[in-house]
């Protein structure tokens, strides 16, 4: 049975969405890198590298650093527009 969403005013729900950073791990996939490799290529630790990409860390020295590892351009990493979380069409009571 799905649970039903609980009533708080939506820019608490808002906060409490955590955005992923778009791509990044596509881009480390594609490649060719996993979560260990390369966090040895930048220096970062893989919990850093999972917050990042889970959208917890948006430090942009460490996007700087993924960036160079993964051979792209800051730009790719740092000025990405940010993501929207989906917005549902429900009424509100």
């Amino acid at each position: 049975m799905p649970q039903t969403a609980k009533h708080e005013p939506f820019s608490r729900l808002a906060a409490d969405v955590a955005l992923e950073h778009p791509g990044l791990k596509a881009i480390r996939e594609t490649k060719g890198y996993s979560i260990e490799e390369l966090s040895l290529t930048c220096g970062l630790s893989t919990s850093e590298i999972a917050d990042i990409e889970s959208g917890k860390d948006t430090d942009s020295t460490k996007l700087r650093r993924i960036a160079a590892a993964l051979q792209l351009p800051e730009t790719a990493l740092i000025d990405a527009p940010a993501p929207t979380a989906p917005v549902e069409n429900r009424s509100v009571s």
